[in-house]
């Protein structure tokens, strides 16, 4: 016990016998007092964010509320179990499937920044930009200063492109690699409801486990990864659509 928790609890003893209640009620309310300390002084998990599909466009939008359905079905399968060993182990991989869809939604969430970014640059205005600046280097003669803003204007328009196809690329490749992810979610959900009722003991449903581990894995690498590529933030900025 923590001596913050026993001082406490000592002196909500010592407050109820002065206040002349007898030692034994004085006791239990020692006990409440330190019950109380003890549960103040328990770490809670992380709390989960609100996911909202409508807050961000298609692709990301399908793919979350695909997540949602697995995890739904999930949580339906393991609800409709017996109670026992069984149940509570499967109720165990549906936390840690719900993890995952929390760190779906984070990506959804830093794609549909990424898709936003892309359609903000224009690039069809961009490309027109450039083939006019460069007719015109092209056409200019004699002139070395007008030439050289050309060039300098040439040279910082196709920058922009370049970090157009660089975000384009980055936020494909999330797609692709979360549709694939969102496929094994299906998965895990047919496994689990085969072996609700199939699993003769708590060790058949060791395997599911370590694979929703794996998963949950590949995800946040894959979260942790558009967030050192995009910046952090973007699952805030998308719940406050």
């Amino acid at each position: 016990m923590a001596p913050s928790a026993i001082v406490l609890a000592g002196a909500g003893m010592a407050g109820a016998i002065l206040g002349g209640l007898p030692i034994a009620a004085a006791a239990a309310v020692g006990a409440a007092v330190w019950a109380a300390r003890v549960a103040i002084g328990i770490p809670r998990g992380p709390k989960r964010e609100r996911v909202n599909p409508n807050a961000v466009q298609d692709p990301w939008r399908k793919m979350v509320r695909d997540a949602l359905d697995a995890q739904q079905k999930f949580d339906t399968t393991v609800g409709r179990m017996r109670p026992g060993p069984l149940r509570e182990r499967l109720a165990g991989v549906g936390d840690r499937l719900a993890d995952g869809v929390q760190e779906c939604w984070r990506i959804a969430c830093q794609g549909n920044d990424m898709q936003l970014a892309y359609w903000q640059l224009d690039v069809k205005s961009i490309q027109m930009d450039l083939a006019q600046l460069q007719a015109e280097r092209k056409a200019s003669t004699g002139d070395t200063d007008h030439s050289a803003s050309l060039d300098r204007a040439i040279a910082s328009v196709k920058a922009q492109l370049v970090s157009a196809e660089r975000i384009r690329s980055v936020a494909e490749d999330a797609s692709d690699r979360l549709r694939v992810l969102d496929a094994q979610l299906d998965e895990a959900v047919a496994r689990a409801v085969e072996l609700s009722v199939q699993a003769d003991d708590v060790g058949d449903i060791s395997p599911l486990g370590n694979d929703v581990d794996s998963l949950v894995g590949e995800l946040e690498s894959l979260r942790q990864g558009l967030e050192e590529t995009h910046g952090t933030g973007g699952a805030a900025a998308a719940s406050a659509s």
